[in-house]
């Protein structure tokens, strides 16, 4: 089991706080191009799926490492709202990665009453950096 949930704006914190930390966006190409991105300097773009037929990517793991990402380093994952980003700091965990997390609402949260993301909780809610091509 991966060291816990961590809420954005913690995340964010623990992030600018710790050289040796890293945050894997594990969502799909399309995510990444229509939704947006969080923006940081160790963020790092490794899909758990694939966009359309969302198929796990059995290589994540092996991208991770060929990533330049260290075993000990403090990793946290994020998703959409947090559910593949959980299975994904799972995985790492159990291939020796010591230090992984998941990212509590993901980046756009859950849906609002009016079935919308990005109103309720997420990284584009808490306000923090993010970008969007």
């Amino acid at each position: 089991m991966y060291k816990g949930d961590v809420f954005p704006r913690d995340t964010f914190k623990r992030l600018n706080s710790n050289d040796n930390s890293y945050l894997i966006d594990v969502r799909t190409d399309a995510e990444w191009a229509f939704v947006g991105v969080p923006e940081f300097e160790r963020f790092i773009r490794i899909p758990w799926q694939f966009f359309p037929t969302m198929e796990r990517n059995v290589q994540f793991v092996e991208n991770v490492a060929a990533a330049g990402v260290p075993q000990d380093a403090e990793i946290f994952l994020i998703c959409r709202s947090g559910q593949r980003s959980a299975a994904a700091a799972a995985a790492l965990t159990e291939a020796g990665f010591a230090n992984c997390y998941n990212v509590a609402e993901g980046f756009e949260g859950d849906k609002d009453a009016a079935g919308h993301r990005g109103a309720v909780g997420g990284w584009k809610h808490a306000g923090l950096p993010w970008v969007q091509s």
